[in-house]
C-alpha cells in the first residue's frame, strides 16, 4: 500500500466530513461553558430554542398517548394517519392549500431530518443544491455530505433579504436540482417579499429544480402579518415541497415533529429513502404533534405576544446604543448590522467580553451574513432586559 492509499486510521473522520465546518451552535454552546465554568454569569441570545414549556394541551396528548402500548412498537415511516389528516386539515384551515393525506404528507422526526434527507433523495455526488445565504447551515451542509455543491443565493437587504434569481449563472441553473428557501426567514427575521413566491414557481419549472421551502416560522409573526404557505402559490405544487416543523411555533423543539407536504412525487422518493434510514416518528409523538395542530390557538397567540414584547425590548435598546436595527415581522429573531468598525465576529466578541452576553455573529450563516448579528427571543424576559442593559452599559 502506497502513502497515498495508507488508511487514515481508526476513527479519523472522512472526506466528506472533513470538508464541513464545525456545526456552529456546537461552537457558541462550548463558549458558553467555558464562560460559566469560570465564574461569569453569561446571558445567551445566541440560541433559538423557546425556554416557555409546550402548551399543556399537547402534553396531556403525549401522556395519554405514550401510556398506551399499542404506541410503543416500530412506527410506521409513512405516519399515523391520525397525523397526516391532522396536517391536511391545518394546511386548509390555515393556508387554504389542499393536501391530501394520503399522498402529499410524511411526517418527519424534525426540519433538519427532512432536509439533510431531501439532499440525499435528490443529489448525486457532483451535484448542484441552491441554498439560501444567509441561511440555516444545513442547507449548505446536506449537500456537501451527500457529496455535492451548495450554491449560494445570496440575501440582501436592498431586495429585502430575498435572492435575485435572474442573478444565477445558467450553467448553475442547469445542474441545480434542490433550491432551499425559507420565510418568514431565518436568521434574517424577513418575511416573503410580494410577488417572490410566484418568481420562484416559474424559475423552478423552467429549470426543473425542487423547491424546498423550510416553513419553520410561519406561526410565529408580529404586527397583524399572517405568514403565507409557499403551497398555497399558483403552481407551487407542481415543483416544491415544504417542511412543516411544530418546533418554534408550539415550543416543540425537543419533540422532532415536522412534516414535509406538497408534490406526491417528490413526496413518495423522500419516502423511498426514509424507509433505508430509519423507522419512523415515535408514535406517541404523532399523536401529540396531532393535538397541537387541531388544538385551541389561545397558547400560541400568548406566546406571539410575549415575543413581540422582548422584540420591541431588544429593538429599542439597540437603537439607544446607535444600531440601526428593523423590528421584524416574523421568526423569534431580531438580525441587525454591527456598529462601524466592527465585523460580525468582533462585535459578538465584544458582547461577550464587555457585557457577558451571547449574540450570534452573522457570517456563521454564511458569507452574506457579515456585517450583522442575531439576537434570539426565547429568554426570560427579565434576564433579556438584563441582557441589553448590560449591553447598554457596556456599548454605549
Amino acid at each position: 500500500m502506497t502513502n497515498a492509499e495508507t488508511k487514515p486510521g481508526i476513527g479519523a473522520p472522512s472526506k466528506r466530513l472533513e470538508a464541513m465546518p464545525p456545526y456552529m451552535f456546537q461552537e457558541l454552546e462550548r463558549r458558553i461553558a467555558d464562560k460559566r465554568a469560570a465564574g461569569i454569569d453569561v446571558i445567551s441570545l445566541g440560541i433559538g430554542d423557546p425556554d416557555e414549556p409546550t402548551y399543556p394541551h399537547v402534553v396531556k396528548a403525549m401522556q395519554e398517548a405514550v401510556a398506551d402500548g399499542a404506541n410503543q412498537k416500530y412506527p410506521s415511516n409513512r405516519g399515523r394517519a391520525e397525523l397526516r389528516e391532522a396536517f391536511a386539515g391545518f394546511y386548509d384551515r390555515r393556508f387554504g392549500v389542499a393536501i391530501d393525506a394520503e399522498s402529499e404528507v410524511i411526517p418527519a422526526i424534525g426540519a433538519k431530518e427532512c432536509i439533510y434527507n431531501l439532499c440525499f433523495a435528490f443529489l448525486d455526488p457532483g451535484g448542484v443544491a441552491l441554498a439560501s445565504d444567509p441561511g440555516y447551515p444545513v442547507y449548505t451542509g446536506g449537500p456537501i455530505l451527500a457529496g455535492a455543491t451548495p450554491e449560494l443565493l445570496p440575501l440582501v437587504p436592498e431586495l429585502g433579504f430575498a435572492p435575485d434569481l435572474s442573478a444565477v449563472p445558467a450553467d448553475v441553473a442547469a445542474k441545480a436540482r434542490l433550491m432551499f428557501i425559507n420565510y418568514p426567514n431565518n436568521p434574517t427575521g424577513a418575511v416573503v417579499p410580494d410577488g417572490f413566491f410566484e418568481l420562484v414557481v416559474s424559475f423552478a419549472r423552467e429549470h426543473e429544480i425542487l423547491v424546498v421551502h423550510d416553513n419553520a416560522y410561519s406561526e410565529t409573526t408580529y404586527d397583524g402579518y399572517v405568514a403565507p404557505s409557499f403551497l398555497a402559490t399558483p403552481g407551487a405544487k407542481e415543483v416544491g415541497v415544504e417542511v412543516f416543523s411544530l418546533s418554534k411555533g408550539y415550543n416543540m423543539t425537543g419533540w422532532r415533529c415536522a412534516a414535509i407536504l406538497g408534490n406526491a412525487e417528490a413526496i413518495q422518493t423522500y419516502w423511498r429513502l426514509k424507509t433505508n434510514v430509519d423507522s419512523g416518528l415515535f408514535e406517541a409523538v404523532q399523536l401529540a404533534g396531532a393535538a397541537a395542530l387541531g388544538g385551541p390557538s389561545g397558547p400560541l397567540e400568548r406566546m406571539n405576544e410575549t415575543y413581540t414584547r422582548r422584540r420591541d425590548l431588544v429593538v429599542a435598546a439597540l437603537r439607544e446604543i446607535g444600531v440601526e436595527v428593523s423590528a421584524p415581522k416574523g421568526t423569534i429573531y431580531v438580525w441587525a448590522p454591527v456598529p462601524k468598525g466592527h465585523t460580525s465576529t468582533s462585535f459578538a466578541e465584544l458582547v461577550l467580553e464587555e457585557a457577558a452576553v451571547v449574540v450570534s455573529p452573522g457570517s456563521m450563516y454564511g458569507p452574506s451574513g457579515e456585517g450583522f448579528f442575531r439576537i434570539s427571543l426565547t429568554t426570560p424576559d427579565e434576564r433579556i432586559s438584563e441582557a441589553v442593559e448590560r449591553m447598554r452599559e457596556h456599548l454605549s
